[in-house]
């Protein structure tokens, strides 16, 4: 009898310290949209837009109001792999590698990303979706050297390879073991999808970061294999949208499916403002803010967390974060190590969302970064010594101009649309909190950092020294003066 009592007792406890295992390492499941700002999501208060996936993931899980982006699309994914701000991993302004070359890229060998860091932690890795920081051509093995241990990606749009443009319809993909080609009459975000899905089914019993860096909503407007025949502007990007939240809806069916939407945290994002188009929220009408860095259009993305039974439901939060914390907050989630000897600028926001604590870790969060990188001396470096950056503490965002110089304050939380500069007030409050910013600027140095980055062997579309497109730039201001 004792004996038998003994088994009971250790076959539980072996149970629970698994169970236990799984809790602390959950799997990851990280969204990332293409150029999408709250005013196109409905539980962020967009008008005549429905996104009901998205909404469900808020309305059981947390909601933040205060994620931060990079304003446009390379400072922000290398700042989400790297955990660094883009003064630290010189990748201050915009530069697509496949287009662009120049022996730039994405060197895993000098960057450490959230996706090696789960791996070796035993997480299986898969991306599906845009990369765009690396060109397959010359380094065929780059998602695997950044951590992947299986992907389906859009090439992005190589220099001198025309099919190599299309992301949506007859998409030029590069999957793992097939190389790059054009899949026929098919549409690019479904597949991306479906490999994830097809990841999470072979894989449901292990440990998985599944990254899906969507090409939705980014230009060109294309129709949907929902609304084949529209021609309208701007019901063609609200189909987009749409696809994008059915999409959604259709992975988190998958981890129901597979049994493991317990087990699974989801962060939905986007990597920076809407591009271009105009959409109502809050009584606003929001203008597309892509490269800007105002509150409500540039830099605040919809950033929602969620998993059942963990991740505390339908809150919002006021916390401060921003995209240094992914790598952070997903090493603490995975029980990965944060690179030795390497700066990490993030801070782990993990208690918050596993219900630990109702504060987040940060103080006062950053955006920075937008517009071409410059090519000089045969490298890709910042086109601007200090790039111009925004600054927030819980109350109050400072502007500063590219002379290091703050040009505008305001009081974020009360004028969340920025109307009122305080700059030269002299309110004792206002006073106090331009001289907090100021400080914490006066912390970064004083020149970005460039680009760190073994070059690539020379190709014959690199591009030549200088700004991509900034003669076209100048044609277009000389007309209309």
């Amino acid at each position: 009898m004792l004996r038998a009592l003994l088994s009971v007792i250790v076959l539980l406890l072996l149970i629970s310290t698994a169970w236990s295992s799984e809790l602390t390492q959950p799997n990851i499941l990280f969204i990332m949209v293409d150029d999408l700002g709250k005013e196109w999501v409905s539980c962020y208060g967009a008008e005549d837009i429905k996104t009901p996936s998205i909404d469900g993931l808020a309305a059981t899980g947390m909601k933040f109001n205060n994620a931060w982006c990079m304003p446009q699309c390379t400072p922000t994914r290398v700042t989400l792999l790297t955990g660094q701000y883009p003064f630290r991993h010189g990748w201050t302004n915009h530069w697509d590698v496949p287009r662009w070359g120049a022996g730039a890229h994405f060197d895993p060998q000098q960057n450490t990303t959230y996706a090696n860091v789960l791996r070796d932690a035993g997480y299986k890795t898969c991306a599906a979706g845009k990369w765009q920081i690396d060109d397959f051509r010359v380094e065929p093995n780059a998602m695997q050297e950044a951590g992947f241990v299986d992907w389906c990606m859009w090439t992005g749009f190589e220099a001198d390879n025309p099919p190599s443009a299309e992301r949506y319809w007859n998409p030029y993909i590069n999957i793992k073991g097939k190389g790059s080609r054009t899949y026929t009459s098919q549409f690019g975000p479904d597949l991306y999808c479906d490999y994830l899905i097809d990841f999470i089914g072979k894989h449901k019993d292990e440990r998985m970061l599944l990254y899906y860096p969507m090409v939705l909503t980014h230009s060109p407007l294309t129709t949907t294999p929902e609304n084949k025949d529209e021609t309208d502007k701007r019901r063609l990007f609200a189909g987009m949208v749409r696809y994008t939240d059915k999409l959604v809806g259709k992975l988190v069916a998958a981890l129901d499916e597979a049994g493991i939407r317990e087990k699974t945290i989801i962060v939905f994002t986007t990597d920076n403002g809407t591009g271009g188009m105009t959409n109502g929220r809050l009584g606003h009408l929001v203008q597309g803010g892509k490269t800007k860095m105002s509150e409500q259009n540039g830099t605040a993305m919809p950033f929602i967390v969620n998993c059942p039974g963990t991740v505390p439901e339908g809150g919002t939060t006021d916390a401060l974060v921003d995209f240094t914390d992914i790598l952070p907050t997903f090493a603490a989630l995975g029980g990965g190590k944060l690179p030795a000897g390497r700066a990490v600028d993030g801070k782990s926001f993990a208690p918050l969302i596993l219900g630990q604590t109702k504060v987040g870790p940060r103080e006062w969060i950053l955006s920075m970064g937008g517009g071409p990188a410059a090519l000089r001396d045969g490298r890709v470096q910042p086109a601007l010594d200090y790039d111009d950056r925004v600054i927030r503490d819980k109350h109050y965002k400072l502007w500063i101009d590219s002379d290091r110089k703050p040009i505008k304050l305001f009081k974020i939380s009360g004028d969340q649309w920025e109307e009122q500069n305080l700059i030269n007030s002299t309110d004792a409050d206002d006073k106090a909190a331009l001289q907090r910013l100021t400080t914490i600027a006066a912390q970064f140095p004083t020149k970005d950092g460039a680009p760190r980055y073994e070059k690539n062997p020379p190709q014959k579309w690199d591009q030549k020294p200088g700004i991509p497109g900034e003669k076209n730039r100048q044609k277009r201001k000389t007309k209309t003066k």
